[in-house]
């Protein structure tokens, strides 16, 4: 007997494995990459914890559709933010049923808890999520708070042991740092690790990015990194702060945007391939404002390896400052 399991990385989805792989089932952790899980990859580590909970970790790669067919249509809406999280979750079900019989797997289980999550782990809302899951078979265990909930298939015809599922609800994490007790876990992720897309910050700046562009998966890296500067002619302008964002926006391959290099150290900038000449002039004007350079001084900006621009640094930064984007 195979399940699947939705994996975040996170404890909940960890407890989620250990409760069905202590009964002897066979569970393939499957981590569904919608782009905005975070500014660092975590496979390696996602792997070890899987492994730790008893499972093989298989990363599924969904970034493209899930902007076209979820991100910005979604049928229960958002939450604080740009989080379109009952939908989301319907969406990964329907994802991992897809896999099901190229893992040969019987039923799939998810971390969540009733109760826990004020958008998506309502009673009503997970309701919803399993209608979106088009779940008409009742093949999705949600281990955790199982006895709360009406039995699945896999408990009905014996698959798995009800009587050894949980009946987890609220906020409280008591018993599941029982467990990690129990289980002698050192290594599980904080409480309330999260989806970018919750973020305010993150949320105002793909609002701000749609207004003027489309959205596709090598800008979803862009948004993560830097200061976002939006230019006269449109032209978007992201400047590194440290090395942290210099080496992810260093990783981006797209036509979209050309590197400004600088003759002097500092930090590493993106700009609209397609800008306007006076926009490439502000662009390679701000990167050098951040950089140890001074006012009096005449700079030689390069763009895209061949393109020269001589410009001094503004006096102050708070001149470089006032584009920042503004979202309307």
């Amino acid at each position: 007997m195979k399940a699947l399991a939705l994996f975040s990385g996170g404890l909940d989805s960890m407890l989620a494995i250990k409760l069905i792989v202590e009964q002897g089932v066979e569970v393939i952790a499957i981590h569904i990459k919608t782009g905005f899980g975070g500014t660092k990859d975590i496979t390696a580590l996602m792997r070890e914890r899987a492994l730790l909970a008893g499972a093989k970790l298989e990363i599924i790669d969904v970034r493209e559709e899930y902007i076209q067919k979820i991100l910005f249509d979604p049928v229960y809406g958002y939450g604080k933010n740009f989080n379109p999280c009952i939908d989301c979750h319907g969406y990964m079900f329907r994802v991992a049923k897809g896999l099901m019989e190229r893992f040969d797997a019987s039923f799939l289980i998810t971390g969540e808890v009733i109760g826990q999550r004020p958008m998506s782990q309502r009673a009503d809302a997970i309701k919803q999520v399993t209608k979106l899951a088009e779940d008409e078979d009742k093949l999705i265990v949600r281990p955790l708070s199982a006895k709360l909930m009406d039995e699945t298939t896999p408990e009905i015809n014996g698959w798995i042991d009800r009587d050894k599922l949980l009946d987890i609800s609220g906020r409280s994490r008591e018993m599941q740092m029982n467990l990690v007790d129990e289980y002698e876990w050192e290594d599980y992720e904080s409480p309330g690790g999260g989806c970018l897309l919750t973020e305010e910050h993150f949320s105002s700046r793909i609002r701000e990015f749609i207004e003027h562009d489309n959205l596709s998966v090598e800008d979803i890296d862009l948004l993560k990194f830097g200061r976002h500067f939006r230019l006269p002619d449109g032209a978007k302008l992201v400047v590194g702060r440290d090395q942290e964002d210099n080496k992810g926006l260093e990783s981006i391959k797209s036509d979209k945007y050309i590197a400004l290099k600088l003759p002097i150290g500092g930090p590493f900038s993106l700009l609209s391939t397609d800008s306007s000449s006076e926009d490439k002039k502000l662009a390679s004007k701000i990167a050098i404002t951040y950089t140890r350079s001074s006012p009096n001084e005449i700079y030689e900006i390069t763009l895209n390896e061949d393109e020269i621009i001589k410009v001094s640094p503004f006096p102050e930064k708070k001149d470089a400052q006032k584009y920042f984007f503004n979202v309307k």
